[in-house]
């Protein structure tokens, strides 16, 4: 049996995030090393190497664009960057990064959470 990824370790319970949003096929959650404040990963439940093999791949990238909304509502911006890569986790996940200056407040996680759930 293979060693679980840290994704699946956050599924599970058994390491905490900073939930923005979860359902019974998807989590999403900050970073915990943001490149910017609000830069967000939404991963799917099942455990899929590939974003392309994602099941329910349609209501994923329906979930992404409605973070990314929510994303710009909370940070007033227009520019949301979205990145597909990710070999240093071997589960599919997308980062989505607000394109604001990196102002000292990307590790207030809590807060930055909150400010992206009240506008979903």
């Amino acid at each position: 049996m293979s060693e679980k990824t840290v994704f699946k370790k956050i599924i599970d319970g058994e390491i905490p995030c900073h939930k923005i949003y979860e359902d019974e096929n998807f989590l999403v959650f900050l970073d915990t090393f943001p490149k910017n404040p609000g830069h967000t990963l939404v991963i799917p439940k099942q455990e899929t190497l590939w974003v392309w093999d994602v099941h329910l791949y349609g209501d994923y990238f329906q979930l992404v664009q409605k973070i990314a909304q929510a994303q710009k509502k909370a940070f007033g911006i227009d520019m949301i960057l979205m990145l597909v890569h990710g070999e240093e986790v071997p589960h599919a996940h997308v980062h989505l990064r607000p394109q604001i200056e990196n102002d000292g407040s990307e590790k207030d996680f809590v807060n930055i959470a909150e400010k992206i759930k009240k506008a979903l």
